[in-house]
This record gives C-alpha cells, sequence and structure tokens, in this order.
C-alpha cells in the first residue's frame, strides 16, 4: 500500500483547493491510499526553536507523519502570484534542521486552481521551484493549472464537468507512475 499525502494551500473550510483535492483523493487506484495532512496549525517556523530539547511539539509531530507517506499531492490557491504562507511553512519545518528534510526523494505533483482564467500558474511555478530544491521529483506531464473553478463544482463539491474529471484521472495517472519510478 502507498500512502499518499495531500496537502491543501488554503485555511477555508470549504475551499475550492479543499474540494479539487477531495475529488482528485477519489480518483486513485487501489493499492493507494490518500489522507490529508493538517498543515493550518503550524506555528511559523523560526530556526531558534529547532534547537533541542526547544523544538516545538507541532514541528516534531508534523515531521513524523510526513515521513509516513511515499509521495505528496499539492492543491492550492494563488495568493499574490505565489504560494500561500500556510503551505511554504508546512515546507520549511519539513525541510529542517538542515540535511534531515522529511521532504527529501519523495515523488509530489501539483495542482493549482483559481476562479478566474490563469488558474494559479505563478503559485504552481513557484510550488516547483521549491520542491526541485527540497529534492522531490515533481509530476512535469500534465500539468494541472484549474482556471474558472467556481464553474466547474456542482452544489455537493464534486466536479461536474466530465471533461475535467477526465483530466484530473489522466493526471494521477502520471502520477502514480513517477511514484512507481521512485518508490519500487
Amino acid at each position: 500500500m502507498k500512502k499518499i499525502g495531500i496537502l491543501v494551500g488554503s485555511l477555508r473550510k470549504d475551499s475550492f483547493s479543499k474540494q479539487i483535492a477531495a475529488n482528485v483523493a477519489d480518483l486513485f487506484p487501489e493499492g493507494y491510499e490518500t489522507e490529508f495532512i493538517e498543515i493550518g496549525t503550524l506555528p511559523f517556523y523560526n530556526q531558534d526553536d529547532d534547537n533541542e530539547p526547544d523544538t516545538p511539539a507541532e514541528y516534531m509531530a508534523f515531521r513524523n507523519k510526513v515521513k509516513e507517506f511515499d509521495a505528496f499531492l499539492f492543491v492550492t490557491p494563488e495568493y499574490n502570484r505565489s504560494v500561500p504562507a500556510v503551505l511554504s511553512n508546512a515546507l520549511d519545518i519539513g525541510s529542517r534542521p538542515y540535511g534531515e528534510s522529511v521532504w527529501d526523494g519523495k515523488a509530489a505533483a501539483i495542482i493549482s486552481q483559481s476562479p478566474g482564467n490563469i488558474g494559479g500558474f505563478g503559485a504552481n511555478h513557484h510550488l516547483r521551484q521549491k520542491l526541485v530544491f527540497l529534492n522531490m521529483p515533481v509530476l512535469q506531464q500534465p500539468e494541472a493549472y484549474i482556471s474558472n473553478v467556481s464553474t466547474l463544482l456542482d452544489e455537493n463539491g464534486k466536479v461536474s464537468n466530465e471533461e475535467t474529471v477526465q483530466f484530473l484521472q489522466a493526471f494521477v495517472d502520471a502520477f502514480i507512475d513517477l511514484i512507481e519510478r521512485f518508490h519500487k
């Protein structure tokens, strides 16, 4: 059983990112388990706090949780043409202390979304840059920029456009291929 951690870059209870992530989680086949990883309660990273025995319990619990997963799906909105602070903070906490990154070598895929036409392009590419630095093999194709997201979800938060569902399934299938190459 391969475990896929899902990190959502929005803290809103019914955010578009959470709804898209829930739809995508349902597309993984048997043999894959998905789980949302809470990042909204993490304190801001401060290297001074990482000196034993002062390391915050939240840092340690998060790092230990992340170690359980084989790969990660990031689903995020775009804030000011970049990644939301909450997602960047989670990446920082997991990448420290230096030389002990819990992200190292684990496959990743990114979906960005926006109610507008750009589909979170800026956030997607900023996040890619961070993940490359963290030595995470990132799914290159297909790229997933979900534009006009509010028109794609029904009143229950399900993707109602069949072409979008097919695209998301192809995205998951390509992600599985990437995971299998790096985690046999």
